[in-house]
Protein backbone atom coordinates (compact mmCIF):
# COMPACT_ATOMS: atom_id res chain seq x y z
CA UNK A 1 0.00 0.00 0.00
CA UNK A 2 1.02 3.26 -0.79
CA UNK A 3 1.76 5.31 2.32
CA UNK A 4 -0.79 8.39 3.51
CA UNK A 5 0.52 11.03 5.72
CA UNK A 6 -1.31 13.48 8.01
CA UNK A 7 0.16 16.89 6.97
CA UNK A 8 -1.99 19.52 8.92
CA UNK A 9 -4.12 18.83 12.36
CA UNK A 10 -6.45 21.74 13.93
CA UNK A 11 -8.93 21.49 17.08
CA UNK A 12 -11.09 23.80 19.04
CA UNK A 13 -11.16 23.64 22.86
CA UNK A 14 -13.90 21.35 24.01
CA UNK A 15 -15.99 22.60 26.81
CA UNK A 16 -19.17 23.42 26.94
CA UNK A 17 -19.84 25.97 24.33
CA UNK A 18 -23.46 26.96 23.71
CA UNK A 19 -23.19 30.43 22.25
CA UNK A 20 -21.19 28.55 19.61
CA UNK A 21 -22.48 26.24 16.52
CA UNK A 22 -21.43 23.73 14.45
CA UNK A 23 -20.90 25.79 11.38
CA UNK A 24 -18.44 28.14 13.51
CA UNK A 25 -16.72 24.98 15.42
CA UNK A 26 -16.25 22.79 11.76
CA UNK A 27 -14.74 26.10 10.56
CA UNK A 28 -12.35 27.28 13.30
CA UNK A 29 -10.77 23.37 13.11
CA UNK A 30 -10.57 23.31 9.43
CA UNK A 31 -8.93 26.36 9.34
CA UNK A 32 -6.53 25.48 12.04
CA UNK A 33 -5.52 22.10 9.96
CA UNK A 34 -4.72 24.02 6.64
CA UNK A 35 -3.15 26.22 8.54
CA UNK A 36 -0.87 24.17 10.24
CA UNK A 37 -0.32 22.40 6.73
CA UNK A 38 0.13 25.78 4.90
CA UNK A 39 -2.24 25.03 2.18
CA UNK A 40 -5.64 26.75 0.85
CA UNK A 41 -9.34 24.85 1.15
CA UNK A 42 -8.95 24.62 -2.76
CA UNK A 43 -6.50 21.94 -2.01
CA UNK A 44 -9.03 19.54 -0.39
CA UNK A 45 -9.95 16.59 -2.91
CA UNK A 46 -12.41 14.58 -0.25
CA UNK A 47 -14.05 15.50 3.08
CA UNK A 48 -15.35 12.80 5.67
CA UNK A 49 -17.34 14.43 7.99
CA UNK A 50 -18.15 12.82 11.89
CA UNK A 51 -20.92 13.83 13.73
CA UNK A 52 -23.33 11.61 15.70
CA UNK A 53 -25.84 13.68 17.63
CA UNK A 54 -26.75 16.76 15.55
CA UNK A 55 -29.79 14.88 14.62
CA UNK A 56 -31.20 14.42 18.29
CA UNK A 57 -29.80 17.64 19.11
CA UNK A 58 -31.06 20.13 16.49
CA UNK A 59 -33.25 18.03 13.92
CA UNK A 60 -30.41 18.20 11.15
CA UNK A 61 -30.08 14.64 9.78
CA UNK A 62 -28.85 13.61 6.33
CA UNK A 63 -26.39 16.26 4.94
CA UNK A 64 -24.80 17.60 7.68
CA UNK A 65 -21.32 17.67 6.56
CA UNK A 66 -22.30 19.26 3.19
CA UNK A 67 -24.13 22.38 4.69
CA UNK A 68 -21.43 22.65 7.63
CA UNK A 69 -18.58 22.73 4.68
CA UNK A 70 -20.48 24.67 2.31
CA UNK A 71 -21.00 27.69 5.18
CA UNK A 72 -17.26 28.20 4.60
CA UNK A 73 -17.27 28.02 0.80
CA UNK A 74 -16.06 24.28 0.45
CA UNK A 75 -17.91 22.53 -1.99
CA UNK A 76 -17.52 21.14 -5.27
CA UNK A 77 -15.94 17.64 -3.97
CA UNK A 78 -17.06 14.50 -2.01
CA UNK A 79 -18.56 14.74 0.93
CA UNK A 80 -19.23 11.93 3.15
CA UNK A 81 -20.88 11.43 6.50
CA UNK A 82 -20.37 9.27 8.75
CA UNK A 83 -22.12 8.24 11.89
CA UNK A 84 -20.83 5.53 13.99
CA UNK A 85 -21.47 6.16 17.55
CA UNK A 86 -18.37 7.23 19.62
CA UNK A 87 -16.01 6.08 16.89
CA UNK A 88 -17.21 8.61 14.59
CA UNK A 89 -14.23 10.50 14.00
CA UNK A 90 -11.60 7.55 13.98
CA UNK A 91 -13.88 5.88 11.54
CA UNK A 92 -14.38 9.36 9.39
CA UNK A 93 -10.14 9.33 9.26
CA UNK A 94 -10.10 5.66 8.25
CA UNK A 95 -12.19 6.25 5.51
CA UNK A 96 -10.08 9.74 4.29
CA UNK A 97 -7.02 7.09 5.08
CA UNK A 98 -9.15 4.48 2.44
CA UNK A 99 -10.27 7.23 0.17
CA UNK A 100 -6.58 8.14 -0.70
CA UNK A 101 -4.47 4.37 -0.86
CA UNK A 102 -7.55 3.57 -3.38
CA UNK A 103 -6.42 5.90 -5.43
CA UNK A 104 -9.47 8.37 -5.76
CA UNK A 105 -7.62 11.22 -4.31
CA UNK A 106 -4.31 13.02 -2.90
CA UNK A 107 -5.39 15.37 -0.37
CA UNK A 108 -8.43 14.71 2.00
CA UNK A 109 -9.82 15.84 4.97
CA UNK A 110 -11.62 14.23 8.12
CA UNK A 111 -13.93 16.48 10.34
CA UNK A 112 -15.36 15.65 14.04
CA UNK A 113 -17.83 18.12 15.17
CA UNK A 114 -20.37 17.72 18.02
CA UNK A 115 -22.59 19.94 20.06
CA UNK A 116 -23.71 17.92 22.63
CA UNK A 117 -23.68 20.61 25.77
CA UNK A 118 -27.86 22.03 26.04
CA UNK A 119 -30.02 23.75 28.94
CA UNK A 120 -32.40 20.51 27.86
CA UNK A 121 -31.04 18.13 30.26
CA UNK A 122 -33.35 15.88 29.35
CA UNK A 123 -32.66 15.68 26.07
CA UNK A 124 -28.49 15.94 26.43
CA UNK A 125 -28.43 13.17 28.32
CA UNK A 126 -30.79 11.02 26.20
CA UNK A 127 -28.34 11.58 23.31
CA UNK A 128 -26.47 8.29 24.11
CA UNK A 129 -29.95 6.25 24.65
CA UNK A 130 -29.79 4.75 21.14
CA UNK A 131 -26.48 3.26 20.95
CA UNK A 132 -26.94 -0.01 21.80
CA UNK A 133 -30.18 -2.09 20.53
CA UNK A 134 -33.40 0.19 21.67
CA UNK A 135 -35.50 -3.13 20.74
CA UNK A 136 -33.77 -4.73 23.80
CA UNK A 137 -32.72 -1.76 26.27
CA UNK A 138 -33.98 -2.90 29.39
CA UNK A 139 -33.15 -6.48 29.08
CA UNK A 140 -29.59 -5.36 27.40
CA UNK A 141 -28.90 -3.40 30.18
CA UNK A 142 -30.19 -6.19 33.02
CA UNK A 143 -27.70 -8.33 31.80
CA UNK A 144 -24.72 -6.23 31.79
CA UNK A 145 -25.65 -5.15 35.47
CA UNK A 146 -25.28 -8.81 35.67
CA UNK A 147 -22.00 -9.13 34.84
CA UNK A 148 -20.99 -7.34 38.53
CA UNK A 149 -23.38 -9.05 40.59
CA UNK A 150 -21.81 -10.51 43.95
CA UNK A 151 -19.95 -6.76 44.03
CA UNK A 152 -21.39 -4.78 47.01
CA UNK A 153 -22.47 -1.76 46.16
CA UNK A 154 -22.24 1.33 48.70
CA UNK A 155 -25.00 2.88 50.28
CA UNK A 156 -25.33 6.49 48.70
CA UNK A 157 -22.96 5.56 45.80
CA UNK A 158 -25.60 5.90 43.12
CA UNK A 159 -25.97 9.79 41.74
CA UNK A 160 -30.06 10.65 42.01
CA UNK A 161 -28.99 13.22 39.29
CA UNK A 162 -29.64 12.67 35.35
CA UNK A 163 -26.58 10.65 34.30
CA UNK A 164 -25.62 8.71 30.53
CA UNK A 165 -26.91 5.20 30.80
CA UNK A 166 -23.48 4.16 29.42
CA UNK A 167 -22.33 4.60 33.41
CA UNK A 168 -24.06 2.05 34.40
CA UNK A 169 -22.55 0.36 31.23
CA UNK A 170 -19.32 0.94 32.51
CA UNK A 171 -19.91 0.62 36.23
CA UNK A 172 -21.06 -3.04 34.92
CA UNK A 173 -18.01 -3.47 33.53
CA UNK A 174 -15.89 -2.60 36.26
CA UNK A 175 -18.11 -4.50 38.92
CA UNK A 176 -17.14 -7.59 36.50
CA UNK A 177 -13.26 -6.67 36.09
CA UNK A 178 -12.84 -6.42 39.93
CA UNK A 179 -15.01 -9.55 40.57
CA UNK A 180 -12.62 -11.12 38.00
CA UNK A 181 -9.40 -9.82 39.09
CA UNK A 182 -9.06 -8.02 42.24
CA UNK A 183 -9.14 -4.28 40.95
CA UNK A 184 -9.97 -1.79 43.02
CA UNK A 185 -11.50 1.55 43.12
CA UNK A 186 -8.61 3.21 44.13
CA UNK A 187 -6.81 2.11 41.20
CA UNK A 188 -9.98 3.40 39.18
CA UNK A 189 -9.09 6.88 40.55
CA UNK A 190 -5.88 6.41 39.75
CA UNK A 191 -6.13 6.35 36.31
CA UNK A 192 -8.89 9.43 36.55
CA UNK A 193 -6.17 11.55 38.65
CA UNK A 194 -3.36 11.10 36.20
CA UNK A 195 -5.45 12.22 33.41
CA UNK A 196 -7.04 15.17 35.10
CA UNK A 197 -3.28 16.24 36.21
CA UNK A 198 -2.13 15.64 32.59
CA UNK A 199 -5.19 17.88 31.10
CA UNK A 200 -3.58 20.68 33.38
CA UNK A 201 -0.88 21.28 30.41
CA UNK A 202 -3.39 21.05 27.35
CA UNK A 203 -4.72 24.40 26.62
CA UNK A 204 -7.56 22.94 24.62
CA UNK A 205 -9.04 20.69 27.72
CA UNK A 206 -12.41 20.73 28.73
CA UNK A 207 -11.24 20.77 32.81
CA UNK A 208 -7.54 21.56 33.86
CA UNK A 209 -8.11 20.70 37.54
CA UNK A 210 -5.76 18.33 39.14
CA UNK A 211 -7.08 15.96 41.57
CA UNK A 212 -5.19 13.71 43.90
CA UNK A 213 -6.49 10.15 44.00
CA UNK A 214 -8.22 10.70 47.64
CA UNK A 215 -9.72 13.70 46.09
CA UNK A 216 -11.17 11.79 42.81
CA UNK A 217 -12.44 8.63 45.83
CA UNK A 218 -14.25 11.50 47.61
CA UNK A 219 -15.88 13.32 44.58
CA UNK A 220 -19.77 12.83 43.87
CA UNK A 221 -20.96 9.28 43.06
CA UNK A 222 -21.94 8.53 39.79
CA UNK A 223 -22.75 4.90 40.07
CA UNK A 224 -20.50 2.89 42.04
CA UNK A 225 -17.49 2.42 41.95
CA UNK A 226 -17.47 5.58 39.45
CA UNK A 227 -17.29 9.45 40.46
CA UNK A 228 -17.83 12.36 38.53
CA UNK A 229 -14.21 13.08 38.36
CA UNK A 230 -13.17 9.25 36.39
CA UNK A 231 -16.81 9.77 33.86
CA UNK A 232 -16.06 11.90 30.58
CA UNK A 233 -17.86 15.08 30.59
CA UNK A 234 -20.66 16.13 28.13
CA UNK A 235 -18.67 18.27 25.36
CA UNK A 236 -18.82 20.52 22.33
CA UNK A 237 -16.15 21.01 19.73
CA UNK A 238 -14.29 20.07 16.64
CA UNK A 239 -11.48 18.34 15.35
CA UNK A 240 -9.88 18.05 11.79
CA UNK A 241 -7.22 15.98 10.47
CA UNK A 242 -6.02 16.57 6.24
CA UNK A 243 -4.26 13.34 4.86
CA UNK A 244 -2.40 13.30 1.66
CA UNK A 245 -0.11 10.71 -0.48
CA UNK A 246 3.37 11.32 -0.72
CA UNK A 247 2.07 12.63 -4.49
CA UNK A 248 0.00 15.29 -2.21
CA UNK A 249 3.15 15.92 -0.08
CA UNK A 250 4.70 16.92 -2.77
CA UNK A 251 2.02 18.93 -4.46
CA UNK A 252 1.24 20.78 -1.66
CA UNK A 253 5.09 21.63 -0.66
CA UNK A 254 4.37 19.99 2.47
CA UNK A 255 7.55 20.47 4.82
CA UNK A 256 8.07 16.18 5.10
CA UNK A 257 9.64 17.06 8.58
CA UNK A 258 6.23 17.59 10.05
CA UNK A 259 4.63 14.91 8.00
CA UNK A 260 3.42 12.32 10.24
CA UNK A 261 2.99 8.54 8.78
CA UNK A 262 -0.01 6.59 9.00
CA UNK A 263 0.96 3.09 10.06
CA UNK A 264 -2.38 1.54 10.35
CA UNK A 265 -6.04 2.72 10.66
CA UNK A 266 -8.64 0.35 10.93
CA UNK A 267 -11.90 -0.09 11.99
CA UNK A 268 -13.81 -3.37 13.68
CA UNK A 269 -16.81 -4.69 15.03
CA UNK A 270 -17.59 -7.07 17.83
CA UNK A 271 -18.97 -10.46 17.86
CA UNK A 272 -20.46 -12.82 20.08
CA UNK A 273 -17.99 -13.70 22.76
CA UNK A 274 -18.54 -15.44 26.59
CA UNK A 275 -18.11 -12.68 29.43
CA UNK A 276 -15.04 -14.71 30.07
CA UNK A 277 -13.62 -14.50 26.85
CA UNK A 278 -12.14 -11.13 27.74
CA UNK A 279 -8.65 -12.14 25.41
CA UNK A 280 -11.21 -12.21 22.20
CA UNK A 281 -12.33 -8.90 22.97
CA UNK A 282 -12.96 -6.95 19.66
CA UNK A 283 -10.19 -4.14 20.54
CA UNK A 284 -8.17 -6.94 21.30
CA UNK A 285 -8.21 -8.66 17.93
CA UNK A 286 -8.57 -4.86 16.04
CA UNK A 287 -5.32 -4.25 17.62
CA UNK A 288 -3.81 -7.41 16.82
CA UNK A 289 -4.79 -6.48 13.03
CA UNK A 290 -3.40 -2.84 13.63
CA UNK A 291 0.05 -4.28 14.78
CA UNK A 292 0.68 -6.41 12.12
CA UNK A 293 -0.17 -3.98 9.29
CA UNK A 294 2.07 -1.57 10.99
CA UNK A 295 4.76 -3.86 11.40
CA UNK A 296 4.95 -3.03 15.43
CA UNK A 297 4.16 -4.37 18.59
CA UNK A 298 2.82 -3.21 22.19
CA UNK A 299 6.26 -2.61 23.10
CA UNK A 300 7.02 -0.40 20.40
CA UNK A 301 4.35 2.43 21.40
CA UNK A 302 6.00 5.52 22.55
CA UNK A 303 2.36 7.22 23.60
CA UNK A 304 -1.51 6.28 22.79
CA UNK A 305 -4.45 8.03 23.39
CA UNK A 306 -7.39 5.33 24.62
CA UNK A 307 -10.79 5.96 25.16
CA UNK A 308 -11.79 6.81 28.46
CA UNK A 309 -15.25 7.76 28.65
CA UNK A 310 -14.54 6.11 32.03
CA UNK A 311 -11.11 5.46 34.23
CA UNK A 312 -12.37 1.60 34.04
CA UNK A 313 -12.62 1.94 30.00
CA UNK A 314 -8.44 3.00 30.18
CA UNK A 315 -7.99 0.17 32.16
CA UNK A 316 -9.79 -2.47 30.20
CA UNK A 317 -8.65 -0.94 26.84
CA UNK A 318 -4.59 -0.84 27.97
CA UNK A 319 -5.00 -4.53 28.40
CA UNK A 320 -6.77 -5.03 25.16
CA UNK A 321 -3.83 -3.44 23.46
CA UNK A 322 -1.20 -5.38 25.33
CA UNK A 323 0.43 -2.83 27.18
CA UNK A 324 -0.07 -5.07 30.02
CA UNK A 325 -1.32 -8.79 31.16
CA UNK A 326 -5.14 -8.98 31.32
CA UNK A 327 -5.91 -8.07 34.89
CA UNK A 328 -2.60 -5.64 35.42
CA UNK A 329 -4.19 -2.31 33.73
CA UNK A 330 -4.91 -1.26 37.06
CA UNK A 331 -2.02 -2.30 38.96
CA UNK A 332 0.11 -0.32 36.52
CA UNK A 333 -1.73 2.29 36.51
CA UNK A 334 -1.42 2.99 40.25
CA UNK A 335 1.89 2.68 39.92
CA UNK A 336 2.14 5.12 37.64
CA UNK A 337 3.20 3.85 34.50
CA UNK A 338 0.79 4.96 32.03
CA UNK A 339 1.97 8.81 33.52
CA UNK A 340 4.16 11.20 31.23
CA UNK A 341 7.53 9.99 31.59
CA UNK A 342 6.05 6.77 32.53
CA UNK A 343 6.58 3.22 30.50
CA UNK A 344 3.98 3.63 28.35
CA UNK A 345 2.55 7.59 28.74
CA UNK A 346 -1.22 7.06 28.12
CA UNK A 347 -3.49 10.02 26.86
CA UNK A 348 -1.15 12.87 27.70
CA UNK A 349 -3.62 15.03 26.51
CA UNK A 350 -5.91 14.31 29.43
CA UNK A 351 -8.06 11.74 27.81
CA UNK A 352 -11.87 11.91 27.57
CA UNK A 353 -12.25 11.55 31.15
CA UNK A 354 -10.51 15.50 31.14
CA UNK A 355 -9.85 16.45 28.00
CA UNK A 356 -13.94 15.85 26.97
CA UNK A 357 -15.87 13.73 24.76
CA UNK A 358 -17.73 15.70 21.77
CA UNK A 359 -18.51 12.38 20.27
CA UNK A 360 -17.91 12.91 16.59
CA UNK A 361 -14.89 14.86 17.52
CA UNK A 362 -13.32 12.40 19.77
CA UNK A 363 -11.15 10.18 17.43
CA UNK A 364 -9.72 13.00 15.19
CA UNK A 365 -8.97 15.12 18.41
CA UNK A 366 -7.26 11.90 19.40
CA UNK A 367 -5.49 11.95 16.12
CA UNK A 368 -4.34 15.46 17.11
CA UNK A 369 -2.98 14.84 20.07
CA UNK A 370 -0.56 12.36 18.98
CA UNK A 371 0.77 14.26 15.83
CA UNK A 372 1.36 17.13 18.19
CA UNK A 373 3.32 14.59 20.30
CA UNK A 374 5.22 13.32 16.93
CA UNK A 375 6.29 16.47 16.23
CA UNK A 376 7.53 17.13 19.95
CA UNK A 377 5.35 20.47 20.07
CA UNK A 378 3.62 19.17 22.74
CA UNK A 379 5.16 21.49 25.63
CA UNK A 380 5.14 20.52 29.15
CA UNK A 381 2.93 17.37 28.62
CA UNK A 382 5.44 15.57 26.06
CA UNK A 383 6.61 12.69 26.30
CA UNK A 384 10.07 12.54 25.43
CA UNK A 385 11.38 10.56 22.30
CA UNK A 386 8.02 9.95 20.97
CA UNK A 387 8.08 8.01 17.52
CA UNK A 388 5.09 5.88 17.13
CA UNK A 389 1.98 6.73 18.73
CA UNK A 390 -1.66 4.75 19.06
CA UNK A 391 -5.46 5.90 19.18
CA UNK A 392 -7.96 3.43 20.08
CA UNK A 393 -11.25 5.23 20.20
CA UNK A 394 -14.53 2.93 20.24
CA UNK A 395 -18.32 3.41 19.44
CA UNK A 396 -21.72 1.73 20.94
CA UNK A 397 -22.43 -1.51 22.69
CA UNK A 398 -23.46 -4.72 21.31
CA UNK A 399 -23.32 -7.82 23.42
CA UNK A 400 -20.97 -7.15 26.22
CA UNK A 401 -18.04 -5.27 24.32
CA UNK A 402 -17.91 -2.07 21.70
CA UNK A 403 -19.88 -2.42 18.77
CA UNK A 404 -17.09 -1.02 17.38
CA UNK A 405 -13.46 -0.49 17.51
CA UNK A 406 -10.87 2.16 15.77
CA UNK A 407 -7.28 1.81 16.06
CA UNK A 408 -4.98 4.19 14.38
CA UNK A 409 -1.20 3.88 14.32
CA UNK A 410 1.12 6.59 13.58
CA UNK A 411 4.99 7.06 13.09
CA UNK A 412 7.90 9.60 12.77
Amino acid sequence: MQEIYVAGVGMTPFGRLLDVSIKTMVQQATNMALADADVGKEVLEAAFFANASQGHMEGQNMIRGQIALRAMGIGGIPVVNVENACASGSSAFTLAVNHLRAGAADVAIAIGAEKMYSTDRDRMFSVFDSAWDVSEAVAIRERLLQLGHGVTVPEGSVSLKPYSVFMDVYAAFSRAHMKRFGTTQRQLAAVAAKNHAHSVHNPLSQYRNSYSIEEVLAAPPITYPLTLPMCSPISDGAAAAIVCTAAGLKKLNINPARAIRVLASIVQTGADRADADYKNHCTALAAKRAYALAGVGPADISVAEVHDATAMGEIIQIENLGFCDFGEGGPISERGETTVGGRIPVNPSGGLESKGHPVGATGIAQVYELVTQLRGEAGARQVAGARIALAENGGGLQGIEEAVACITILGK
